[in-house]
């Protein structure tokens, strides 16, 4: 509790040197009893280490004090007198009773005794007197140390006497005064602190008599009545902890004392602190006297059931062994019955049995006969007298069915089925599980049965155990019907719920096994309750399997959604993205949606919020979450909804676990460029694929999708980052190529041509690189103003030639020269070779079918427009509905 302020009635004046820090911070109220004392024994530790003597500062103003009261013994003879007078001798006789009876018995002393004192041979009044005198001060030395020394120097007694007084006349204002001004002088004194506590808790002010009461007893801390009085006074102001300090003082000083242990561990089962107070009652036990047996046995049965509450076993073994060793004559059927179940707990059989057969008159006997050289028939006799309770029979039942000593059971199964099921049910159950344990469903069965057929135990747990029997047994349709008990009983059991779904999908019946695993709990159990959440996850990683199984796609990825939603929460949030549920063609399935910009975030801490969907879904370990999202992606693939496949890739990478791990941050990359591409999301294609090739210059595969989505994306962005990247790269002869390109569709002919004469260089056999070369020259000589047209056409068309050499003749060479041909007015000659390309079959390309390279629709239109343009509408028309007709 927080210490008591100083009175106001204090009078102004002297400033109260004499406190330490932390009294005054008591007195203040601004520091508790227990840190009070912690802070004053540091301070005196420090103070011992500083002056290395031993003696801290309290200690030695004290002793000056009481040094100034007393009468002056000064001199060093007499000082040096008596510190050898202080020293004992082996027996713990001081050396100067020592002496004296040596003087009167004329034995021979020291040295340095003979120079101090004179050898007597005879007894003389004067020898008499001096034992006397030294028995006497013996005597007073044992009486001081046995009662608690006042730090009160005599100087202030007076006062201290006159402060009684008055609080006695009831004059409490000055005697609070008084004793203030003797805690200012002499702060260690413990008089003036129990005469406040008596003031305050005479004007009913409980609070302050309690904590100068508690300073009180820290002074003169040897008297254990105060402290307990003072826990008293605690627990009267609800506290508990300070209560426990008192009482663990009290203890110190009386070790004995069964109460006052008692009480302490009582107080820490109160709050909650279960081994403190069975250390306590422990305690207690090795205090006891043996004549004390009923109290032994009482309390370790108390102990054994409040271990067993806390599920520690082999604690509440070890208290009941202790109590049936010491007191075999006190051992109960209680006692019994308590040690035969914990044992049974812990999975000791043979000490179960031991037990038993040791304290009740139950006698089990093995008997062995031999039936041949090679086997030996065991079989075992069991007496049971008819006194011994049910309870300890149905333990030996138990005992013998794990012991797999199952001859002398029918007996003892006849009897405990005459028992009444309504009142003896749990031991049924009991026996029942046993078996279980062991597989003997066939004996389970009858036990379980007559329980589910009883109003008192036709519960969901007894139905779940009837249900297991059955179906290890192999009787389906009955262990399905149980099980349907359990799921409606209880509803949130998941095992119950997943057994049920597998055993209706195993008869057949598809629709009955999605029904048991239907959704347990609703949107705001499932944010609030962790628990809630894993068991919702089990049940839909349960149901997207059979979902599967069942080749309901949507449904599955409905069940994969709602797991993943549940991981990437914070990650959806961020990457502003929803889980929403709508009604399409006929069905309601859940849908990922791109939230708009405005939208605020629900999640305020994101961190703890990440934290908290960690726990969550820690039932599935990241490897398992990888596999659901790569399932997600990919079904949702298959069912064309790419748009939201895009959207999953995007808060996978917003989620923590996933972008710390490169491999799988690389994946998702790939994933959201496939996605995009698919969705014709060309835009974002593009900021996928730049970063990619930056990463991975020298791979064609990334050009090549590069270009491809640069082409779809009618954009521009691409023609600067090829030419940063060709600075950086400049012997790279993709980012050669497509410079060209790029060049060339802007209509920079002249960079086009140093980009592709370029790689030409580098591969001269390549008949692309001579097509665009030759191409390039066309185009130059095809503007309007240029100097020197006729050497550009003479080396375009020698590029052209050298193209049709490497590529061979075909319809895609004879259509890219009359095209030439063509757009330069050489309409004659463009004739030719388009007749020549509309007589080849088109090229057989791997992977690629033979309409899309086929060109002789594009050549009869080109044919269509000449023939037009000459006035042949005729033959125009007729390669149109020839070649151009669907």
């Amino acid at each position: 509790g927080s210490g008591p302020s100083v009175p106001e009635t204090f009078p102004a004046g002297p400033k109260m040197s004499g406190f330490s820090p932390e009294l005054i911070d008591y007195l203040e109220g601004k520091i508790s009893f227990e840190e009070f004392e912690r802070l004053r024994e540091e301070r005196k530790a420090r103070e011992r280490e500083a002056t290395g003597d031993g003696v801290t500062e309290d200690e030695g103003e004290t002793t000056a004090a009481e040094d100034v009261d007393c009468p002056s013994r000064a001199s060093h003879s007499r000082a040096k007198q008596e510190a050898d007078d202080s020293e004992e001798t082996s027996d713990g006789v001081s050396k100067s009773v020592h002496r004296v009876f040596a003087s009167m018995f004329g034995d021979h002393v020291s040295e340095d005794d003979e120079e101090e004192n004179d050898q007597s041979e005879q007894f003389t009044a004067g020898d008499v007197f001096a034992l006397e005198m030294e028995l006497q001060r013996e005597h007073k030395k044992m009486q001081r140390e046995r009662r608690p020394r006042s730090k009160l120097p005599k100087a202030l007694r007076g006062l201290m006497g006159e402060a009684n007084i008055r609080f006695a006349r009831g004059d409490r204002e000055e005697a609070v005064m008084m004793c203030m001004e003797i805690i200012r002088q002499a702060p260690l004194a413990y008089e003036p602190f129990s005469t406040l506590a008596m003031i305050y808790e005479d004007q009913g002010d409980m609070e302050k008599s309690l904590q100068f009461g508690l300073i009180a007893a820290h002074l003169n801390p040897s008297d254990p009545e105060e402290w307990v009085k003072l826990a008293e006074m605690s627990l009267e102001q609800d506290n508990i902890k300070q209560a426990i300090f008192c009482y663990s003082k009290a203890i110190k000083y009386d070790t004995t004392n069964v109460r006052y242990i008692w009480e302490r561990s009582s107080l820490y089962e109160q709050l909650s602190e279960h081994k403190m107070a069975m250390d306590g009652y422990r305690r207690i036990l090795n205090i006891l006297p043996p004549t004390d047996g009923e109290h032994f046995m009482q309390l370790a049965r108390d102990m054994a059931k409040s271990y067993y509450e806390t599920n520690d076993i082999s604690s509440a073994i070890g208290v009941m062994e202790e109590a049936l060793g010491k007191h075999q004559s006190l051992v109960s059927a209680e006692d019994v019955n308590m040690a035969a179940e914990l044992y049974l707990s812990n999975k000791q059989y043979d000490k179960t049995l031991e037990i038993i057969t040791t304290f009740t008159e139950v006698v089990v006997e093995k008997s062995s006969s031999k039936i041949d050289d090679a086997e030996e028939d065991v079989t075992y006799n069991c007496q049971i007298p008819d006194a011994v309770p049910i309870d300890i029979r149905v333990k030996l039942m138990v005992c013998l069915i794990h012991l797999h000593i199952l001859q002398p059971l029918d007996l003892l199964m006849t009897h405990l089925m005459e028992q009444n099921p309504e009142d003896m049910g749990d031991l049924y159950l009991d026996v029942a599980e046993a078996f279980l344990e062991i597989g003997e469903y066939n004996s389970a069965l009858p036990l379980l049965s007559a329980l589910v057929c009883s109003e008192r135990y036709n519960l969901a747990v007894v139905w779940l155990r009837h249900a297991e029997c059955l179906k290890a047994l192999g009787h389906m349709e009955q262990a399905s019907e149980s099980y349907a008990k359990v799921v409606a009983m209880a509803p949130l059991h998941l095992d119950a719920r997943i057994s049920l779904s597998t055993l209706q999908q195993q008869l057949g019946r598809p629709e009955k096994a999605l029904e048991a695993l239907e959704s347990m709990h609703d949107a705001e159990t499932l944010t609030h309750d962790a628990s809630a959440a894993q068991q919702e996850l089990k049940l839909l990683l349960h149901r997207s399997t059979l979902l599967f199984s069942q080749k309901k796609l949507p449904d599955y990825v409905d069940a994969l959604l709602a797991m993943l939603a549940m991981l990437l929460k914070v990650a959806m949030s961020r990457a502003q993205v929803s889980l929403v549920s709508r009604s399409k063609n006929g069905g309601k399935h859940l849908y990922l949606v791109k939230d708009s910009r405005d939208k605020v975030s629900d999640i305020d801490d994101q961190e703890a919020a990440y934290l908290d969907v960690k726990g969550k879904t820690s039932v599935l370990n990241k490897d398992d979450w990888w596999n659901l999202l790569l399932k997600a992606i990919y079904t949702l693939c298959d069912l064309t909804r790419f748009k939201e496949a895009e959207l999953l890739v995007d808060s996978s990478l917003e989620y923590y676990s996933f972008y710390d791990d490169r491999q799988k941050r690389k994946e998702l990359e790939y994933f959201g460029l496939s996605a995009a591409v698919l969705d014709n999301n060309f835009r974002k294609a593009y900021n996928y694929i730049r970063v990619m090739v930056m990463e991975n210059v020298n791979r064609p595969q990334l050009w090549n999708i590069f270009n491809q989505v640069t082409m779809h994306s009618q954009d521009l962005r691409h023609h600067r980052f090829c030419l940063r990247l060709m600075l950086k790269h400049p012997e790279n002869h993709a980012l050669c190529v497509l410079n060209g390109h790029n060049a060339f569709v802007a209509g920079s002919f002249k960079h086009a041509l140093g980009q592709y004469v370029q790689a030409f260089r580098n591969h001269p056999n390549e008949p692309l690189y001579t097509l665009c070369v030759g191409l390039t020259f066309i185009h130059m000589a095809s503007q309007k103003f240029v100097l020197k047209r006729h050497p550009l056409l003479v080396q375009g068309f020698s590029f052209l030639t050298r193209y049709l050499e490497l590529r061979g003749p075909c319809q895609e060479v004879y259509y890219n020269i009359g095209r030439a041909l063509h757009q330069l007015g050489l309409v004659h000659f463009a004739i030719h070779y388009y007749e020549k390309a509309l007589k080849l079959p088109p090229l057989k390309l791997n992977g690629i079918e033979d309409d899309q390279v086929d060109l002789r629709r594009d050549i009869a239109y080109n044919l269509s427009l000449i023939y037009q343009n000459s006035g042949n509408v005729d033959m125009a028309r007729k390669l149109i509905f020839t070649y151009c007709v669907i």
